[in-house]
């Protein structure tokens, strides 16, 4: 039963993380763009 519940925290982690990341990179992609409107 622990090990599921580790298993799981580790998926829930290496996914926020990911999704972090690529909100990352959405925002440098829209401050990219913006600068170049300028």
């Amino acid at each position: 039963m622990t090990r599921i519940l580790i298993i799981t925290a580790l998926f829930a982690l290496t996914a926020c993380e990911t999704i972090e990341g690529a909100g990352r990179d959405i925002s440098a992609a829209g401050n990219a763009i913006s600068n170049a409107a300028k």
